[in-house]
């Protein structure tokens, strides 16, 4: 990463990303780890350092900095962000029940959110990985519903009898 004096934090920190596969998981991991040192308690480094920890590898770290960051009072637009990684994280280390009401809890108040469709895809994901597959596809079939030009009344009626088991 080559920062000049004039880089902000958060543009030194958006290069290191941007270069982070042509500089392996170790540099990223470093970088960050370096970046964050700079800021220690701030909430937005803290889920940055997740993120680099996620992405590297090591989700049971990246679980742990990202509940920090939200308590530390992560504010939107980072906060509903790190809400969809922290859910994938759980999901990745086996607590799929976890995952899944942490993006209901999240963004069920808020539908219209601008990643409320990316919560359903993470939903859904948690779900399959569960082995509720039938769930997952009705989630997938309401969150696409809204979006159709037709047949919405019986896509939502499908995704209810699909998640009953009736069909």
């Amino acid at each position: 990463m080559s920062a000049t004096p004039h880089d902000t934090w958060r543009e030194r920190v958006d290069a290191l990303w941007a270069e982070a596969d042509a500089i392996g998981d170790e540099a990223l991991l470093a970088g960050m780890t370096e970046l964050a040192a700079e800021h220690p308690d701030d909430p937005e480094a803290l889920a940055e350092l997740g993120g680099a920890h996620d992405s590297t590898g090591h989700p049971v770290e990246a679980a742990a900095l990202y509940r920090r960051a939200v308590d530390a009072g992560l504010a939107e637009p980072e906060l509903s962000r790190v809400t969809i990684q922290h859910a994938s994280t759980l999901r990745n280390l086996g607590q799929h029940d976890a995952s899944i009401q942490m993006l209901r809890d999240h963004f069920g108040a808020q539908p219209d959110h601008e990643l409320a469709s990316a919560a359903s895809v993470f939903i859904a994901l948690a779900l399959a990985t569960n082995g509720r597959e039938r769930e997952a596809v009705a989630e997938l079939m309401r969150t696409i519903e809204p979006t159709l030009p037709r047949y919405n009344r019986s896509v939502a009626a499908y995704a209810d009898a699909l998640e009953a088991g009736d069909i």
